[in-house]
């Protein structure tokens, strides 16, 4: 390679195009951050030399290009940018911003400087003018509106081609809207420019700030020669902790490597990666204290699927590299389309897929420990029936565990360990039933048996207690769609209950309105009283006993039902008859249908319904 310290003149001179390889990402400078430092950089340098003092030079970094042949008479010489785009664009939009400034002032004088290091000259000896005149060419994505901005040939032709984003009195929008960066990046530095030539001398002070930029400013210009590795060079610039996403390593090295003579990148790379250059997959999942791009965990998950590995999210381009030893570029992106549409019926819970449905019913609980698994049965050749059926065992599992208030602490390495094992044999269902079962007398991993399931429905504290609300709120909605079933070989409907509100029938606080099974009534300094004498083992009388009963009835699934939110709240404490009256003229729920039927609600008939549920929840959560 060769190394040498350039100005931006000579940098941006003569007939050639800094071109971003169509798979690098997208420009990502902006005002918040980057572009006011650079511009008080150059406005320094520029009053340093209208204060007469020869000034340092400035340096921005290194820029590591690699030369591309070029065929024939017609073009430009173009270089591939392999580190540096951010920079080099936005040195363009700074003097694109200059050079609209003076035209604003009617300083024409410099025009012609400018142009030299903005506009390819010769446009009819050029293969392609409309392209090659520019001397910074972005990727696919920053195109249209590069062209647009930078071919403005004044700030009214700015306003002209981008009305929506500036008020009627023609003032830059600020607040409520995304400019295209350029856009944005131009009109800015020509605001600037021009303010700050008006402020110190209009005509000199304009020479001074070009020669700041061009020649006090200064960068590393590294051109790889043949033989050079790009990819080594780009990932020793970007891959030790720097500001790159892991997934912008791992597409530049898809593409930097591909076998150019046996693929087509610009055909993989619009047919397969396009896809994940999209918003959806910007978007920042949490897992634990863990937050990351969407991209990053799909590609994470899918690594985990493949090979049953552990990983190490924070090593996951070295990860993938690892992984992809061996594999083409073609299958190395076949396999992340695949997990790709996988993967987001997963975590969307839409979708035609029966990872869709499961991903739906285990979003209250979190466990994105189950990833790599669902994606692995989700992609495997056996019919949907089965993938369904294997989705409702691991369901099973893990809601029978939280309701027996099991730990689920150790599902990250337990379900690595199932994943591995699964995919050394055949992948059904009966095989992951055995290994999902394959540790009963361990608290950390065992799927409880009916008896300790139906136990734990009836006498475990569920609310507030082993399940939060919006697991309890699942818990009940899956029940309910399963007592409105009338065929119980379909799979149940679940229905939309997101909006109902959580209720204890027997409420919580019960003290004013409701009554003891004796009659007696109870206060809540004896609630806690009782509460702590059995805490440290006194005998209790049997109005305490009676008041325990109570207290560890309340917040079973027995007592526990789903109520518009209006009707709950006016409920909220009262006695059984008046409940009772609320729910005939505000439910249809089938969870409901016995308690209407009811006389009186107490821990009798708490028990009497737990069972009822207990026994559907056995079926709906086969074991």
């Amino acid at each position: 390679m060769k190394s040498e310290t350039w100005t931006i003149q000579q940098v941006f001179q003569d007939r050639k195009q800094y071109k971003v390889p169509f798979y690098q990402r997208a420009y990502v400078w902006t005002l918040e951050k980057q572009w006011p430092l650079l511009w008080a950089d150059i406005k320094d340098k520029a009053e340093e030399r209208l204060a007469n003092t020869q000034p340092a030079p400035h340096f921005l970094g290194a820029i590591v290009v690699e030369p591309q042949e070029k065929v024939g008479l017609r073009g430009v010489d173009t270089l591939h940018i392999i580190d540096g785009q951010q920079r080099l664009t936005t040195l363009q939009y700074v003097l694109a911003g200059i050079r609209l400034a003076t035209r604003e002032l009617n300083i024409t004088d410099y025009d012609s400087y400018l142009a030299a290091v903005l506009d390819n000259p010769n446009p009819t000896t050029m293969a392609n003018a409309e392209v090659e005149v520019f001397k910074v060419w972005p990727t696919f994505s920053d195109q249209k509106a590069f062209v647009s901005a930078m071919t403005a040939d004044k700030l009214a032709t700015l306003q002209a081609r981008y009305p929506a984003h500036f008020t009627q009195a023609g003032t830059f929008r600020r607040i409520g809207i995304v400019h295209p960066p350029a856009l944005n990046a131009i009109w800015n530095f020509a605001e600037w420019a021009k303010a700050w030539i008006e402020a110190n001398g209009g005509t000199d002070a304009v020479e001074a700030l070009v020669m700041s930029v061009l020649t006090d400013l200064k960068v590393v210009l590294i051109q790889l020669e043949k033989g050079d590795d790009a990819q080594v060079i780009f990932e020793t610039l970007n891959g030790r902790g720097a500001e790159l996403h892991a997934t912008d390593l791992i597409r530049n090295h898809l593409f930097m490597t591909v076998d150019s003579s046996k693929e087509d990148p610009a055909a993989l790379y619009e047919a397969k990666w396009k896809q994940f250059e999209q918003d959806t997959w910007k978007v920042a999942e949490r897992r634990g204290r863990i937050t990351k791009p969407r991209l990053e965990w799909l590609i994470f998950s899918a690594i985990r699927a493949q090979t049953g590995q552990e990983g190490d999210l924070a090593r996951l381009y070295v990860d993938f590299k690892n992984f992809a030893q061996g594999l083409s570029t073609t299958e190395q992106l076949a396999m992340l389309d695949t997990y790709g549409k996988h993967y987001l019926q997963l975590i969307q819970g839409k979708g035609d897929l029966p990872v869709a449905r499961f991903g739906r019913r285990l979003q209250p609980f979190d466990t994105t420990t189950t990833h790599p698994l669902a994606l692995r049965i989700s992609t495997a050749d056996v019919p949907d029936s089965e993938k369904t059926a294997m989705f409702n065992d691991i369901v099973s599992y893990i809601v029978r565990r939280a309701v027996c208030g099991l730990t689920p602490k150790n599902y990250n390495n337990w379900f690595m360990s199932v994943l591995r094992q699964w995919i050394k044999g055949e992948p059904t269902r009966e095989a992951l039933k055995d290994l999902l079962a394959s540790s009963p007398n361990s608290p950390a991993a065992r799927w409880p048996e009916d008896d300790e399931f139906v136990h734990a429905f009836q006498t475990a504290p569920t609310y507030y207690g082993n399940l939060d609300a919006g697991r309890c709120r699942m818990l009940l909605t899956e029940l309910e769609g399963w007592l409105r079933l009338t065929k119980r070989t379909e799979e149940p409907i679940i229905p939309d209950l997101s909006n109902l509100d959580i209720d204890h029938i027997l409420p919580r606080s019960w003290y004013e309105h409701w009554t003891l099974p004796d009659g007696s009534k109870a206060t809540f300094a004896e609630s806690q009283a009782a509460e702590q004498q059995e805490l440290v083992g006194s005998v209790l009388s049997d109005h305490y006993q009676a008041i325990r009963r109570r207290a560890k009835a309340i917040p079973t699934l027995g007592n526990l039902t789903l109520l518009n939110l209006s009707v709950n709240r006016e409920a909220q404490n009262k006695d059984f008859a008046t409940k009772k009256q609320l729910l005939i003229a505000n439910t249809v729920l089938s969870l409901n249908g016995d308690l209407m039927a009811r006389e009186t609600w107490d821990e009798d008939a708490i028990a009497v319904r737990a069972k009822r549920l207990a026994d559907a929840a056995t079926q709906l959560y086969p074991r």
